[in-house]
């Protein structure tokens, strides 16, 4: 019998949070750091932090624009930085202060995109 596997972070639904809840913590933050590509860090236990690296600035806004649209479909807006040739986003859940299971979720939906872009 196959084994029910959980669907993976970027298969998931980002959950709008109303405040109240804590941000993750510990072994539960770690548990959802070790699901993402290796590439994102988590910086004082608040916020993820990865930059893509891009050809040209062209792939970059591509990237970016691609990954706004994200946002606004799922409702979790990172923060995002251009450069020639680079995005860097950052993400964490503002009304908690801290990362909730959603800013994952998006971390892992970003890098789908990077990984299924053209060119």
């Amino acid at each position: 019998m196959p084994e029910n596997k959980p669907p993976s972070l970027a298969d998931r639904n980002c959950v709008p949070c109303k405040g109240g809840i804590p941000p993750l913590k510990g072994e539960m933050l770690q548990q959802y750091q070790n699901q993402l590509a290796g590439d994102w860090v988590t910086v004082d236990e608040q916020r993820l932090e990865k930059t893509y690296k891009f050809k040209n600035f062209r792939q970059a806004l591509d990237f970016t624009v691609q990954v706004g649209e994200l946002a606004e479909n799922v409702n979790h807006h990172p923060d995002i930085f251009l450069a020639w040739g680079q995005v860097k986003l950052e993400i964490w859940t503002h009304k908690i202060g801290g990362l909730s299971e959603s800013d994952f979720i998006l971390a892992a939906k970003a890098d789908r995109l990077f990984e299924n872009r053209e060119g």
